[in-house]
């Protein structure tokens, strides 16, 4: 296909957008389904990530996105009747689209002219138009610089540090209407070399063309922009001397989000461009479990030898024979026995299975119903991964301690019986370190941030419902990141997991595509 016929196929007076460090697509997601009357403002045309698994993911969002009634054939692939080759071989055209549209490229490693072509390819004679994403995150995290500081000298050269370069080098050479950068908590403390990486970081977006070198475009500046909590937007323009930073941490609860996620995000606007950004609006706070309860329950597995619903309640029965539920005086361990013996009884009615990778499905949650489940046909990825027996007791009894005493507990409350083996759990009783290992995400309030490690295993993210006594699905996990219940990830599970948990919530993003809308309002159709 000549790129003549590729750009008569962009949508015409359409603002195209540029995602890299992509993911999934959350933040192309929420941009993807931002509407004012309508009618969609955003087209995002490219969209760059690394990992072959998120993009592939990318490409099943792009292709999904192509067709106003979801075929036949792409329900038989979420069903598990089809295969992906076979999906996109029923469809050629928009399989192409998406081949193009979602590139697997590492920034800082594919050759700079190619990643300028590509881009160049996506806009096509566009002037205004949105970049979005950030750097890969782990050397800004606070938990990141944690783990390196036995090796501080690889710390400071870690190349993560100036994956945002990358950015900034699109942003120099193809100069958008506006930017957003995303990132995490961690890098308002970061240091490298024993000065602030964000301070450097504004700096460098507030002026991108001359931190580069790059004397074709010196002139060039950005004005950035906070778009959070405040009243009214902040303005920071990168002088030399500026001591004052603003807040630019952007809290998620407090934008209808059932999630406590708390990220640095800065919107850029080219200073040729006179509107500011508009703060997002404070929502009211959707709790955990108005997006989970509709959900079917499930049962856990038991790992490490043969399951089955009669073997997953005698697991689970086995703590009765444990000298703490005995200690019905015990001021923690007393109402937190009597739920035990209330699940256990319930337990015994019920006849739960492990969920399936798809099963047919029509309730919708109590609240954002047509946001999670327009265009989504049955239920996918709501099936329970497996837990050994004394990690499923230890759910057991963490959740049913919030039954009784309304929070989560502690390693500090748990029973010398269900404290697990490992060489750091004294000073986790003690509360020096990692004192929530095991943690219940409470129904009544937004859930902890659902971060990349529930790849590694669910206990900090356990079901509040002990009757089912298990961690948070897939779907789970994607709900609370409000990905709508259509998306689906693809990888095994770990991958699932992996690029939920590294995703930006796109109905947050969707919000934040709003604010940017009104800087570009009269730009629309502008070239």
């Amino acid at each position: 296909m000549t790129k003549r016929l590729e750009k008569m196929r962009f949508r015409p007076k359409c603002i195209p957008v540029v995602d890299i460090f992509a993911g999934p697509g959350g933040l192309g997601e929420g941009f993807h389904q931002f509407q004012l009357g309508g009618r969609a403002p955003y087209d995002v045309r490219l969209s760059i990530e690394k990992d072959l698994t998120a993009r592939n993911t990318l490409k099943l969002r792009k292709f999904f996105h192509q067709f106003p009634v979801v075929p036949l054939e792409y329900q038989a692939f979420v069903r598990g009747e089809l295969s992906q080759d076979e999906l996109y071989g029923a469809y050629p055209r928009q399989a192409g689209v998406a081949e193009r549209q979602a590139w697997q490229a590492e920034l800082g490693k594919v050759a700079t002219q190619l990643v300028s072509t590509r881009v160049r390819e996506a806009l096509g004679r566009s002037r205004n138009w949105v970049l979005l994403g950030g750097p890969p995150c782990q050397a800004y995290s606070v938990v990141g610089r944690a783990r390196m500081q036995s090796t501080r000298a690889d710390f400071e050269r870690d190349e993560r540090h100036f994956l945002y370069r990358e950015y900034l080098r699109i942003v120099a050479n193809h100069q958008p209407a506006a930017f957003v950068f995303e990132n995490v908590k961690g890098l308002m403390s970061s240091k490298q070399g024993g000065k602030k990486v964000f301070a450097a970081i504004l700096s460098d977006l507030a002026r991108p063309a001359k931190a580069l070198g790059i004397r074709t475009h010196a002139s060039l500046t950005y004005k950035l922009y906070a778009v959070g909590h405040a009243a009214q937007a902040y303005e920071f323009d990168g002088s030399e001397g500026s001591s004052e930073i603003p807040d630019f941490l952007l809290l998620s609860e407090q934008h209808g989000i059932p999630q406590s996620r708390h990220r640095v995000v800065v919107v850029g606007v080219r200073s040729d461009l006179a509107t500011v950004p508009p703060s997002l609006e404070l929502q009211s706070r959707v709790d955990a479990a108005q997006v989970l309860d509709d959900l079917p329950p499930i049962r856990s597995r038991l790992s490490q030898e043969l399951d089955s619903l009669d073997a997953w309640r005698g697991a689970l029965q086995d703590v009765t024979d444990q000298r703490w539920f005995h200690l019905r005086e015990h001021k923690l361990f007393g109402p937190t026995a009597r739920e035990v013996i209330t699940v256990l009884r319930t337990q015994k009615t019920q006849t739960l299975h492990p969920g399936t990778l798809y099963q047919s499905y029509s309730r919708k949650p109590s609240i954002l119903a047509n946001w999670y489940r327009e265009g989504a046909n049955g239920l996918a990825q709501h099936e329970a991964r497996q837990h050994r027996r004394d990690d499923l007791q230890r759910y057991l009894y963490a959740s049913c301690f919030v039954r009784a005493h309304g929070l989560s507990p502690k390693l500090k409350d748990f029973p010398v019986e269900l404290r697990p083996e490992h060489k750091n759990v004294e000073l986790a009783v003690k509360g020096e370190m990692f004192s929530d290992r095991f943690r219940v995400q409470l129904p009544d309030g937004p859930s902890t941030t659902i971060t990349s490690h529930i790849s590694k295993d669910g206990h900090y993210f356990i079901h509040y419902a002990p009757e089912q006594c298990r961690s948070l699905t897939v779907r789970e996990a994607a709900r609370l990141q409000t990905f709508p219940d259509s998306y689906f990830f693809c990888g095994g599970r770990t991958d699932q997991y992996h690029q939920i948990g590294n995703a930006v919530p796109p109905l947050l993003a969707r919000q934040i595509a709003g604010s940017v809308f009104e800087v570009l309002r009269g730009t629309v159709g502008g070239h």
